[in-house]
């Protein structure tokens, strides 16, 4: 297969499901890692073509909802701050930190400015030498990449105005939390294809070595995610725990050893608060001393007041797998795009932004 259409093909995706049906005798609950994951699996409406007892549950696979609203506040105060551009993706700017977001900061005047890149920042940092230019780099392994690219070209170009303020996660230490949680009903992942394409699946491995656990790494499109939830059916059916790979077209067993030490040569593994989890040790990325010249925490003494997040909000609970959007009475009420209570509602890779897109009911 080479097109994005033959992954779409509805006669391919009838054959899994039918095997589906065939073969599966227990129940089951299987977590999707990735938000984009979710979006696919909502629009398509592929959780309603699974017998009834095999369930999908939304994980915490979306790097934009799990920023902590400290982070969300540190931005919007350094997007503040005079003679300072501030860079960050698109939808980083209405995810809410405490009660305020870089969209309120920019029509307060601050220089906040949607880049497709770390490298944009970089360029946007070179031609305003009298600026201070930070990017606020979101995201999982799968960006760590580019923003290590930016800090060591910036260095190459002798930039003193550019700086990053990292807010990068891991996804496996996310997995074991969620796995060590009391009311974890999780018994198999299907891991985010994206992430392994740059990490590789060893740490996967060792994760369902530890926990017991089955973890298919699967790809986005309705045929994959339903070819990953057999595989991964099939080893809870047989009792095997094991890593395989669904998305073999992209995902390598090594991931990119380029990128790996890239990320490697900038980055260190930190503890990382996690929105709606809290801390989890070796989850995070913080920069290497040797690179502090372009840490944003390091070179502005910002204070930065403790967060203040809305009580009916449980898209901690959303994030962890143990509640659904629609389980929340704010959802679609209270809580939408245009003044949502908290990031999962924001995100192109929300659940609940998901649900609320494909899923509200005639009342909401």
């Amino acid at each position: 297969m080479k097109y994005v259409d033959e992954y779409r093909d509805q006669a391919r995706v009838d054959e899994v499901r039918n095997e589906l049906h065939r073969i599966t005798r227990g129940h089951w609950e299987l977590m999707e890692v990735c938000g984009g994951q979710t979006h696919s699996i909502i629009r398509f409406g592929l959780d309603q073509m699974l017998p009834k007892s095999v369930n999908l549950v939304h994980g915490p696979g979306c790097p934009v909802c799990v920023t902590s609203a400290e982070l969300i506040d540190q931005a919007v105060a350094l997007a503040e701050r005079p003679k300072t551009i501030l860079a960050s993706f698109g939808d980083m700017l209405r995810v809410p930190g405490s009660g305020e977001d870089l969209l309120t900061a920019r029509a307060r005047g601050g220089d906040v400015r949607i880049v497709y890149s770390p490298l944009d920042a970089v360029k946007i940092a070179a031609e305003n030498p009298d600026r201070q230019v930070i990017f606020f780099a979101v995201g999982f392994e799968t960006t760590a990449p580019t923003a290590a690219a930016a800090i060591i070209s910036a260095q190459r170009l002798q930039l003193k105005n550019f700086s990053l303020l990292s807010a990068h996660f891991l996804v496996p230490p996310a997995l074991e939390a969620i796995l060590s949680s009391l009311d974890c009903r999780v018994q198999a992942f299907l891991a985010p294809g994206h992430v392994c394409t740059v990490t590789g699946i060893s740490d996967y491995i060792s994760l369902s070595e530890k926990r017991s656990v089955p973890i298919v790494v699967t790809g986005f499109e309705p045929l994959d995610i339903m070819q990953g939830v057999l595989m991964a059916v099939r080893q809870l059916e047989d009792g095997r725990c094991e890593v395989e790979n669904q998305y073999s077209r992209i995902v390598k067993p090594e991931g990119s050893p380029q990128a790996r030490i890239l990320m490697d040569r900038v980055f260190v593994v930190s503890d990382r608060n996690w929105r709606g989890i809290g801390i989890i040790p070796n989850s995070g990325l913080k920069i290497r001393p040797e690179f502090n010249e372009y840490n944003a925490e390091l070179r502005f003494d910002l204070p930065v007041p403790a967060p203040v997040l809305p009580g009916e909000c449980i898209s901690g609970d959303v994030l962890r797998g143990v509640k659904r959007p629609t389980d929340c009475p704010a959802f679609g009420i209270r809580c939408n795009p245009e003044r949502p209570l908290g990031a999962p509602m924001v995100s192109s890779e929300g659940a609940c932004a998901a649900y609320y897109r494909y899923r509200r009911t005639d009342s909401q």
